[in-house]
């Protein structure tokens, strides 16, 4: 049979820059198995899968895949999503806004009036962390001593390792294997690394975000998931401040993500463009 693709690229205004998501428009009918097939042959950092809602609140559910597993939760597959459905004529139970099922239960995604989408941030849970494995397996010294990495759980786990500037995230040459066993003994899905940009920049923070997967170390282009957990993190600290991240600089895309502050709701945003339009064959 065939099923309506799309191909997303999410956190950029043009196509090519930002991180490509492939979104199964209808994914009743297909097992477990199939969509494990599906995601590891578009090879993306992650395939959406779209169902009928189960709870009443939300607008649709989706399942999240990557090439070695399914997620609970991720953030530009989120945003992604939500575009493809809403380019679709995707019906709205509120005006203004999907609310997704996935899971993690219910994240509502926000419609701006210029057509950028946000998502609100999970809860997590935040857990000081520290290994001498982190410079042999980052190959830098050029921490932030002033405040501590930290495990953020957001259904998706990330370590998070302030670093002392931007220059020192961009010089970041990771130890595949270092940081492999980093990552186990943190328990974590990726590592993301982050600096402060100089005054006067567009963006507060330069973003990295480093996974190993099948021993082969990988780069995330733009992670919504991760900057949500940086957003919590920095809320911790009582940075409540709007703020712009870059992120992808050392890929050669021009990943820029959003980050609102709204009460205990934290925003995180971004442009979204289809780049790919049609049907596979299942």
């Amino acid at each position: 049979m065939k099923v309506a693709f799309k191909q997303v690229d999410v956190f950029t205004s043009t196509a090519f820059r930002g991180n490509p998501l492939a979104v199964i428009m209808d994914a009743q009918g297909l097992d477990d198995e199939q969509m494990a097939a599906i995601a590891r042959w578009t090879h993306l950092s992650e395939t959406t899968f779209v169902l009928p809602a189960q709870s009443p609140a939300a607008d649709y559910r989706v399942r999240i895949f990557t090439v070695e597993g399914e997620l609970p939760f991720a953030g530009h597959p989120t945003l992604g999503t939500a575009h493809a459905l809403l380019e679709a004529g995707w019906p709205l139970k509120t005006p203004g806004k999907l609310v997704q099922e996935c899971g993690v239960g219910l994240v509502d995604v926000r419609i701006g009036d210029d057509g950028v989408l946000a998502f609100a941030a999970p809860a997590a849970t935040l857990t000081p962390f520290s290994d001498a494995l982190m410079s042999s397996a980052l190959n830098s010294e050029a921490f932030d001593l002033t405040h501590p990495p930290a495990i953020v759980d957001m259904g998706i786990r990330w370590l998070l390792i302030p670093m002392s500037s931007a220059r020192a995230v961009l010089d970041v040459r990771a130890s595949a294997a270092d940081l492999q066993r980093l990552q186990k003994h943190a328990g974590v899905n990726g590592t993301a690394l982050f600096g402060p940009l100089p005054q006067g920049e567009n963006e507060a923070y330069e973003v990295r975000a480093l996974l190993v997967e099948n021993g082969s170390l990988t780069e995330d282009p733009v992670t919504g998931s991760a900057n949500a957990c940086l957003a919590r993190y920095l809320a911790a600290q009582g940075q409540t401040r709007d703020y712009r991240v870059r992120q992808g600089s050392v890929l050669q895309r021009a990943g820029r993500v959003d980050v609102r502050f709204s009460g205990e709701t934290i925003w995180i945003g971004g442009h979204t463009l289809t780049v790919i339009d049609g049907t596979i064959r299942v």
